[in-house]
C-alpha cells in the first residue's frame, strides 16, 4: 500500500449513513495524514443490524444510496438476478427466510422463477441506483488521494441470496438446512468462543465449479474498493464447526479447508497482493500465517492485544512486522481510551514502559503504531477523537447495543489536531 497512516469508520457511523456523507468525511480527512479509509462490509445488514451476516455477499446497502442516477450493471450479471428475484420474493413473503418459502419458491421451480422474473425491476434499479452512488465515491476519494478499503466477511447468512441460489456450494442437509454453523473456539474476544451461525463452505462443490462464486465475490468487491480485508482468513485453512444447537462454541471442531487451492484463484482475480489484507487475528497457528505469507499477503496486529507479558506476543509494538497492518483496535475492541480506563495495574505498566515520561497513552499508542514498521497504522475514528467505552461498535458475543454508534461532524473535525 506504501502509505502509512488511515482511518477505521464504518459509513453508518456517519451523521448520515450514505454516500452523500461519505464524500464530507472525505473531505475532512483529505485536510490530515490519512491517506485509507477503512470501513465495515457494506452489504445489507441482518435484523440486529450486523454488516457481518448479510442476506447477500454481493448486493449494496440500499440505505447507503444518495442518487437515483443508475450505473452500467454489465459486470454484475452472475449475482444481480438472483438479489434481485430473493428481495422480492422476501418481501412478498413478509420477510420469512427463504427456507419457509412455498416450496416452488424454496426449491426454485423455473416456471415458478420465471413468472418472478418480471417482477424483479424495482430491485435491479435499487442496486444500479447503490452501484452508481458507490463508483461515484470511490472517484471522488481517489481524486483527494484516498484510498478505500472494504471488508469481506468470508462466511455468509443461511437466509441469504447465495445460499438460496447456490445450494450445493454450502454444507446443507437434504432439506436446505445447514448441520453444523460457523464460529471460532474459545480466544480473547470471547471465553466461550463465538457461534457466528453462518453456513460452511462445500469446497469440494466449489472446487468443480472452478471456483466461480468466490471469483465474482472477489472481483465485485475489489470494483468497489482499492483494497478488500478478508474477515477470518484461516477460513481458508481451517473453519469451526458448531453443531447446530449448540449452546457453547466450545462443542465445534476443525474442518480443513481449500487452503492454497482458493487462494491462487483468487489472486489471479486481485492479480496484486497489495490488494488483499489478510485478517488473522485470533488463535492463529503457523501454518496460517505461512499460507498468508506465500501469497505475499499482509496480515494484522492490534496494540491492545499485545500487552499480556508474552515475549513472542505478535502483537506487541516490538514483535510487529513490516508484512502487517497495525491498528490500536478493531470494531471488535473497546475504544482504546476506554480499554485503557479497564486495564489492571499489570497490563497498565506494560503499557507505560513503552510511553515517553509526557505522554498521554492513547496518543503514545497512536505514535507508537505510526513508528512501527507496519505497512500501515490504522486508527478507528473513535481513538482518533478519544472516545471512551461509549463509541464502541460491537462486543463479539453480544446481539443488542451492537452496530449504532455514530459520530457529528463537528468532533470529526478534531482529527486534523490529533494527526499534525
Amino acid at each position: 500500500m506504501g502509505d502509512r497512516v488511515g482511518v477505521l469508520c464504518h459509513i453508518t457511523s456517519l451523521p448520515k449513513e450514505n454516500t452523500a456523507s461519505g464524500k464530507k468525511f472525505i473531505d475532512l480527512i483529505a485536510k490530515t495524514q490519512i491517506s485509507a479509509w477503512q470501513m465495515l462490509p457494506i452489504t445489507p445488514p441482518n435484523f440486529d443490524g450486523s454488516p457481518y451476516s448479510s442476506t447477500s455477499a454481493f448486493a449494496g446497502d440500499s440505505n447507503l444510496i444518495s442518487t437515483k442516477k443508475e450505473a452500467n450493471m454489465e459486470l454484475e450479471d452472475y449475482w444481480i438476478e438472483d438479489w434481485a428475484l430473493f428481495a422480492s420474493i422476501k418481501k412478498a413473503q413478509n420477510n420469512l427466510p427463504w427456507i419457509e418459502w412455498p416450496k416452488e419458491l424454496r426449491d426454485r421451480h423455473p416456471e415458478t422463477i420465471n413468472e418472478w422474473r418480471n417482477k424483479i425491476n424495482s430491485e435491479t434499479k435499487i442496486q444500479a441506483q447503490f452501484q452508481h452512488s458507490w463508483i461515484e465515491m470511490k472517484k471522488y476519494a481517489n481524486d483527494k488521494n484516498i484510498k478505500l478499503i472494504g471488508d469481506i466477511p468470508i462466511f455468509v447468512n443461511h437466509d441469504s441470496a447465495d445460499v438460496w441460489a447456490h445450494r450445493e456450494l454450502f454444507q446443507l442437509d437434504s432439506k436446505g438446512l445447514p448441520t453444523h454453523v460457523a464460529g471460532v473456539p474459545p480466544d480473547y474476544f470471547s471465553e466461550d468462543g463465538q457461534i457466528w451461525n453462518t453456513v460452511l463452505y462445500n469446497w469440494k462443490a466449489h472446487a468443480e465449479d472452478g471456483w466461480k462464486w468466490w471469483k465474482e465475490r472477489i472481483a465485485r468487491m475489489l470494483r468497489l474498493f482499492d483494497v478488500v480485508r478478508i474477515d477470518h482468513f484461516r477460513g481458508f485453512h481451517s473453519a469451526w464447526a458448531i453443531p447446530i444447537g449448540s449452546e457453547s462454541a466450545r462443542n465445534g471442531f476443525w474442518q480443513e479447508g481449500p487452503k492454497e487451492k482458493i487462494l491462487t484463484q483468487l489472486m489471479e482475480v486481485a492479480k496484486n497482493s497489495e490488494r488483499i489484507i489478510a485478517e488473522d487475528l485470533g488463535i492463529i497457528p503457523p501454518e496460517v500465517i505461512k499460507l498468508r505469507r506465500k501469497f505475499d499477503l499482509k496480515g494484522m496486529a492490534v496494540l491492545q492485544f499485545g500487552f499480556d507479558g508474552n515475549s513472542n506476543n505478535p502483537h506487541h509494538p516490538k514483535n510487529i512486522k513490516s508484512d502487517q497492518l497495525v491498528y490500536t483496535g478493531t470494531h471488535d475492541n473497546n475504544t482504546t481510551r476506554g480499554w485503557l480506563n479497564s486495564i489492571d495495574s499489570k497490563t497498565f505498566n506494560l503499557v507505560k514502559e513503552l510511553l515517553n515520561s509526557d505522554d498521554d497513552p492513547l496518543q503514545g499508542l497512536i505514535r507508537i503504531a505510526k513508528q512501527s514498521p507496519a505497512e500501515m497504522a490504522i486508527f478507528p475514528l473513535q481513538d482518533l477523537l478519544d472516545i471512551g467505552k461509549e463509541g464502541r461498535m460491537n462486543t463479539p458475543g453480544t446481539t443488542e447495543g451492537n452496530w449504532n454508534w455514530k459520530i457529528e461532524w463537528k468532533y470529526i473535525k478534531k482529527c486534523n489536531k490529533l494527526l499534525e
